[in-house]
Formats: structure tokens, C-alpha cells, sequence
């Protein structure tokens, strides 16, 4: 039996294909330390946790639900992003509840891509953009992020990128130029994984601004603003930017909710309506109980997110050792549940320091390469695990320090 077209050059997600060598080589008694995935290991709030089992008994909750979600997790996402970005979202017509964000970055894709199509897409960032848009038949036009620029967009380079790759179709607005087909995404997503640098402060301005002169939907990924970080911010607050762009949102790292698949996509009701129509035909709705304990997620006070972020601080300095122990260079102030660290003069990839850890001292870390080709030379460490966790893997790397090429 022969797989479709569509999924040529889509290769098996690179943490699926790992995860497997690691448990091969736990069979073999290595007990690999993983530090590799940003899967939050703390629970979520008890109050989540008891809403859920308390709503689960009851008798008239296990029926299919809305493809628009409960009205209750709408008004909680609406009153979240007033709270917490100062953003007016109307609950009826302008959040979309979805399955995880994961699913959204497919639904937007398919909504709006037809063969040929071009998407700007982040380099590096995150793997799913790339596929989704393959997947959906269009076609990824890299924009790089370089760390002298902050890890930002170069918007001169994008427009000449645009304006070098556009299609003289009439769909296209009249624009010529010597590609086949037309700009119709931008993937954008801050604080940016996998570096963890957040916005400046005009960043979001210039990229509605690009967005509405080329006529090109900016698809925001949000999912990082609470980890570390003390000024949550939203692309939609920027006057206009409903007209050009749409935000996903996740409790799965804010809310330490990965596994209960709890994610949302907001702007106008054009944009909603529009991947409603691919998203009903996809799925019939969450599970009621649990809309309803992301309800309660969200109506969470700000000493839940100091909280976690307390833990998420102290894990962070015993990376910062781990990396020194590396000799990385490293920016103290990365946003996000990971560190991003440039590597060393002497090795090649990130993928030659990774696989070197983890077959002598038995410790994953991620190689920045999977990211895309502009991360070549950097490695990420999550950090979602337990303080003794990086303590032991900092011990074994002190170990078989005679062994890697740092020293």
C-alpha cells in the first residue's frame, strides 16, 4: 500500500523517532535523563484537577459537544485575555476552542492554503509550521532569525523575500515577480521557541504592518507568555491587528495542562467562521468536563503563575551550570520553559554535542538543528524536570568530562 503524495518529505517528528532510541537504550540499562521535551512535569491546580473529576460524574456531561466550544470556556478565554493582555475578544464569535494548538497550526493551514501557496516560516521555529503548510500543500519560504538581531525578522530582507518570490496572478494584488505562487501566511511565535527571546516593544506593530501592506494573514503562536516572564503580551493588542492576524493560545505550558489538549485560536469572526468550516468536518468537540476545568485553569490568580515560575527559576540556574560545564554562551534572560545556548567553536551541529552527552553521560538534550538550518549551532534544554534531575545530570557530565571534545 502506497502513503499519499502529501506526505513526501514529511519525515517522522524527530522527538517521536528519538524518544524510541532513548527507551532502546534504557532497555540496555543506560537510565537516559531526559531533557530534551518541554512536557511540563508539575501538576495542574487542584481546583483544575477536582473540577474535572467533580464534573466528570455527573450524568449529562459524556455527549458530543459544540464544535464552537462551551459557552463557559469562551467567556473564560475572553475574560483571560482581557485580564492578562488587555485584549477585547467577543466569546461568541471570536475564540475558537480547539484541541491543543498543535491542531490549530493543521486547521489554519488547511483552511487557507491551496497547492503552491507560500508560507514565511521561521528559522529556526518550531518543526509543526513547516509540516502543517507541506501537509496542506503549500510551500515554506524560510525567513531566518539571527541571534545579532535579537532573533528577530529582518523586514528588509522579508520584503525582498516577498517581493522576489510573488506570483503575477491578479490574486497575488498585481505584484510581479519570479515565483509560482502566492504569500497567503507568516508563522510568527513569541516569546520565540526555541530561543525564548521575547518581543521589543514595537516588534508586534511592524509585523501587522507588513502583514496588511503584502495582504498576508500573520498567524501568531502563543503559548510560551506566562513561562518566565512578568509582561504577557498579545499580537491582537495592536490597534488593526484583528484585520491581518490571528493568535493560538494553549494551556498546555501556562496552566501545566499539555495532556489534557486544551488550546484556542482568536480574532475575527471572519477568521473564526472561516476555520470553523475545516475544523467541523475534523472533530466534534471536547470533552465537557474538561472545558470546564480549563474554565477554572483560567480563572486562576496571579500567585499560581509566580509560583510555578518560582520552580521554573531554580531549575533554570542548575542549567545555567549544566551549560557552563559545556562551555556554552547563553542569555540569562530567555523567556519559555527551555534555555537556548550557543555551542562551542570545536563542535560542527548541535546534533554532534547532543548525541556526544547523551551516548557518554547518558543525558538528552535537544540539538538546535531540528529547529532549522539557523540553529545549527546551538543546542536547548528543558526545563521540565525535577531540581535532582539536573543535579544528577550535571554530576555525570562532570564525569565523562575527559571524554567530550569541551575539554
Amino acid at each position: 500500500m502506497q502513503t499519499s503524495k502529501r506526505l513526501e518529505g514529511i519525515g517522522e517528528y524527530y522527538f517521536s523517532q528519538k524518544l524510541r532510541e532513548i527507551d532502546e537504550l534504557n532497555k540496555q540499562g543506560k537510565n537516559v535523563i531526559n531533557l530534551g521535551i518541554g512536557s511540563p512535569d508539575l501538576p495542574p491546580h487542584a481546583d483544575v484537577v477536582k473540577t474535572l473529576q467533580e464534573e466528570s460524574a455527573k450524568p449529562n456531561v459524556h455527549a458530543y459537544q459544540s464544535y464552537k466550544g462551551s459557552p463557559v470556556l469562551r467567556k473564560a478565554i475572553s475574560d483571560w485575555y482581557k485580564k492578562w493582555y488587555d485584549v477585547e475578544l467577543n466569546a461568541d464569535t471570536e475564540i475558537l476552542p480547539l484541541l491543543g494548538s498543535k491542531e490549530g497550526i493543521m486547521h489554519i493551514c488547511m483552511t487557507y492554503l491551496n497547492a503552491g501557496d507560500k508560507v514565511l516560516v521561521p528559522n529556526p521555529g518550531y518543526p509543526t509550521y513547516r509540516s502543517a503548510v507541506k501537509l496542506a500543500g503549500g510551500e515554506c519560504v524560510d525567513y531566518d532569525l539571527k541571534e545579532a538581531n535579537n532573533w528577530e525578522p529582518d523586514f528588509d530582507a522579508l520584503e525582498k523575500l516577498v517581493t522576489n518570490n510573488t506570483s503575477t496572478s491578479p490574486t497575488a494584488g498585481g505584484r510581479e515577480g519570479a515565483g509560482a505562487g502566492v504569500f497567503k501566511l507568516m508563522w510568527i511565535n513569541y516569546p520565540q521557541m526555541p530561543t525564548g527571546q521575547l518581543p521589543s516593544a514595537s516588534l508586534f506593530e511592524k509585523i501587522v504592518a507588513f502583514g496588511k501592506k503584502h495582504n498576508i494573514l500573520i498567524c501568531h503562536d502563543n503559548p510560551y507568555s506566562f513561562i518566565l516572564n512578568d509582561n504577557p503580551a498579545s499580537l491582537l493588542r495592536v490597534p488593526g491587528a484583528k484585520d491581518i492576524a490571528i493568535e493560538l493560545n494553549s494551556l498546555s505550558k501556562s496552566h501545566n495542562m499539555a495532556g489534557w489538549r486544551v488550546g484556542v485560536l482568536s480574532g475575527a469572526k471572519e477568521r473564526i467562521d472561516e476555520v470553523l468550516r475545516f475544523k467541523s468536518n475534523m472533530d466534534s468537540g471536547m470533552f465537557l468536563p474538561a472545558q470546564l476545568a480549563a474554565a477554572k485553569a483560567l480563572q486562576l490568580p496571579k500567585s499560581w503563575y509566580d509560583e510555578v515560575n518560582a520552580i521554573y527559576k531554580k531549575r533554570r540556574e542548575k542549567v545555567f551550570e549544566l551549560l557552563d560545564l559545556l562551555q556554552c554562551v547563553y542569555d540569562k534572560d530567555q523567556a519559555g520553559m527551555f534555555v537556548w545556548a550557543k555551542i562551542p567553536a570545536n563542535y560542527k551541529t548541535g546534533y554532534e554535542v547532543s548525541d556526544e552527552v547523551l551516548y557518554n553521560a547518558g543525558v538528552f538534550i535537544t540539538p538546535g538543528g531540528i529547529f532549522g538550518k539557523a540553529g545549527d549551532g546551538y543546542i536547548r534544554v528543558s526545563l521540565c524536570s525535577p531540581e535532582e534531575k539536573f543535579a544528577e545530570s550535571i554530576k555525570r557530565i562532570k564525569a565523562f568530562l575527559p571524554a567530550l571534545k569541551v575539554n
